[in-house]
């Protein structure tokens, strides 16, 4: 795929690849266990309803006491945790270890799936055998003249020392999680730099000193515009600066929501709530609503705004940032000719792979007002690797004053086709018509 054939790395030799590749494959041998785990639950299945129709038929019959009730039902509780563990397992487990599982856009997609690795599925898995052993627990208090008191005893051990583990399991998980991250990140770098002679890293920022990093970071300037030529060529370096709103330092990453948001770069802070739903002429509410409860960010889908300029786009566009970062999403506001000359400064430095690979840690991209600014054929390749690089892998909104199939007027070469293809095959395209609600207040203004 184009937006995926750069690489700064050295290939491997054949035999290398070939031995990488088959002991790769092997991981298809942990398939048939997740199918045993498959049968395992259906004997679960069998034995739940078991259990259930003894229960009935004892009450019926008016054999069943208060107490023989609540050790039943607990019985059933138990046998359905277990078998919430086993699905954690198999769903889990398989697209971790073995393949992953096409589920995008599946409005019954587990939320934790969409970032399952084997170091969250170890915490889940401590957590709910915690809960199995609590129901155990249980039932043993509420027999208790039937339990010996050496029975409770170690019961109440094992339990405590069940839930023992999983606190330490959790707690070593965090340092273990960001020493993955960092160590991520540091090969990222390193893939940018390529030649190793102290250039930037894959993003090609300022590495801040420890001080720097502890300090809040400053909220960041968004009312100068960056001025771009009418058109933006890519065959040599270009002289436009990196906009201060697509540069982030770590520093600017730590913190809740008020400081992705600020990390973000949005133009403003615009809320989905403060939207004028009666300014535009049509556009489809209860697409934006669901939207909003993004369920499309954890399904890796996009969204495209359409319509003429003062509809709303950007309004909405940001409304939608703004949740997802107070959802605990990375978000990354700019305009498209913003974009054009971020990834343009990338290519360039010989750093667009390690750019590329960079936003992987946003889950949303924004780019906004294209159309408003024509792109030759060189940087209408490089949006198709933004979108190429992001297609399936994460989240993309874009606004613009064309649908897709007039992109060919915004983007020279024959890119435009392609990237609209892969931009709205898992998209929420959402069409606003009307005036715009700029021009309307001035004329308003006006005539008052």
């Amino acid at each position: 795929m184009p937006g995926r054939s750069q690489s700064l790395t050295s290939p491997a030799s054949p035999t290398t690849a070939t031995l990488g590749y088959a002991l790769f494959a092997t991981r298809w041998l942990q398939a048939p266990l997740y199918f045993g785990l498959v049968a395992a639950q259906g004997v679960y299945v069998y034995k739940f309803f078991k259990e259930l129709w003894s229960l009935i038929l004892r009450c019926v019959t008016g054999q069943a006491t208060e107490t023989y009730v609540m050790l039943a039902v607990l019985k059933l509780v138990d046998v359905v945790m277990i078998a919430n563990l086993l699905i954690m397992v198999i769903v889990g487990g398989y697209e971790t270890f073995v393949s992953r599982i096409g589920l995008q856009g599946h409005r019954d997609q587990p939320e934790w799936l969409s970032h399952v690795n084997s170091n969250v599925l170890k915490v889940k898995l401590a957590t709910a055998i915690v809960g199995i052993s609590s129901v155990h627990l249980l039932q043993m208090f509420v027999d208790v003249h039937h339990t010996s008191r050496h029975a409770l005893l170690w019961g109440t051990v094992i339990h405590m020392a069940f839930i023992a583990s999983a606190a330490i399991l959790a707690y070593m998980s965090g340092p273990m999680a960001m020493r993955a991250d960092r160590g991520h990140k540091e090969r990222e770098e390193q893939h940018g730099r390529g030649d190793g002679h102290g250039e930037p890293g894959a993003r090609g920022e300022h590495r801040p000193a420890r001080h720097e990093l502890s300090a809040p970071p400053a909220p960041v300037p968004v009312s100068a515009p960056v001025p771009v030529p009418a058109s933006v060529p890519v065959s040599a370096p270009v002289p436009v600066p990196v906009p201060a709103q697509v540069q982030r330092t770590p520093a600017a990453y730590e913190g809740g929501a008020e400081t992705r948001i600020r990390a973000a770069g949005f133009p403003s802070r615009k809320l989905l709530e403060e939207f004028d739903e009666d300014h535009p002429r049509g556009f489809d509410r209860e697409t934006v609503a669901r939207l909003g409860k993004l369920d499309f960010v954890t399904a890796r889908r996009n969204v495209v705004f359409v319509g003429a300029p003062g509809t709303g786009k950007t309004h909405l566009a940001t409304g939608l940032g703004v949740r997802a970062c107070e959802a605990g999403h990375r978000v990354l506001f700019a305009t498209a000719a913003e974009w054009a000359a971020r990834l343009s400064g990338a290519r360039a430095e010989g750093r667009l792979a390690g750019e590329l690979a960079a936003l992987d840690a946003h889950a949303v991209l924004i780019v906004d007002e294209v159309g408003y600014v024509p792109f030759d054929a060189d940087t209408a390749h490089l949006f198709f690797q933004l979108v190429a690089h992001r297609y399936e892998r994460a989240s993309l909104i874009v606004t613009s004053d064309r649908p897709l199939g007039r992109w060919d007027e915004i983007f020279g070469g024959g890119a435009a086709a392609a990237m609209a293809d892969r931009l709205a095959h898992h998209a929420e395209i959402v069409r606003l018509e009307g005036e715009s609600y700029r021009t309307r207040r001035a004329t308003s203004s006006w005539a008052e």
